[in-house]
């Protein structure tokens, strides 16, 4: 199977019909192919049968809701669909719901009531990442070894602790996407040890530093304002 050279097919998992087709419509205009589902469950099986390169999602479907099917895109075995881009659809827009929808792997969202202009921004972006990323996976000249516990930029080493390299390791997996401080906790302490979440904020500035000393410029790790971190490739 050839995979296209502009990625542009996106499914509308949307239960409030109206709202579904302002979105078909303004995706159409601006040259994507989409389909539409109402329902989580039938979308489920869409994605399995044939998965598309973007996924809007909207948080309450019926059959599925919207954090369940996510979680099942995420852990699926083909990684066709595991890697699905999946840009969350919500009413909620408590902070709660907010980093529940990251945490389960959505990669970005956008909160009712919203602009369908917005809605299509976003999923260009989105799109143009994946782009960028399979051109040049190796650009940043960025790898970790954590069976050697080794960090290296350009093939040079890096000096991190054994938790700045894990930190790393966990962002490298997922380029473009947003990780909570909690995520990153979790990959950084196999101990399980109890520790401050604002303490993944002092370890991210120093890698920050170390990377950035190590490139010649900016590393590419952003912060996400009350959610985590992100590195964008």
């Amino acid at each position: 199977m050839t995979t296209p050279a502009r990625p542009g097919r996106i499914l509308i998992a949307e239960d409030e019909v109206r709202l579904a087709t302002v979105l078909r419509d303004y995706l159409l205009a601006a040259t994507y192919e989409v389909t539409l589902e109402h329902r989580g469950d039938t979308a489920l099986a869409r994605i399995e049968a044939d998965p598309p390169d973007l996924l809007l999602l909207d948080l309450m479907l019926p059959g599925l809701d919207g954090m369940e099917l996510c979680r099942r895109i995420r852990s699926a075995d083909d990684p066709r669909v595991a890697q699905l881009i999946v840009i969350m659809i919500t009413a909620r827009v408590d902070e709660v719901d907010r980093l529940l929808g990251l945490e389960v792997g959505a990669d970005d969202y956008v909160c009712k009531p919203f602009s369908p202009r917005e809605v299509v921004a976003r999923v260009r972006a989105q799109l143009r990442r994946i782009e960028r990323l399979n051109a040049a996976p190796e650009a940043s000249g960025i790898s970790v070894d954590t069976a050697a516990m080794r960090a290296r930029v350009a093939g040079v080493d890096v000096d991190l602790t054994p938790v700045e390299l894990r930190i790393l390791a966990r962002l490298l997996e997922h380029p473009g996407r947003v990780l909570s401080r909690q995520q990153l906790m979790d990959a950084a302490y196999t101990d399980h040890r109890v520790v401050n979440d604002r303490t993944i904020d002092t370890h991210m500035k120093n890698l920050r530093r170390k990377l950035s000393e190590a490139l010649g410029h900016e590393a590419s790790i952003s912060s996400v304002y009350g959610v985590g971190y992100r590195y964008e490739g």
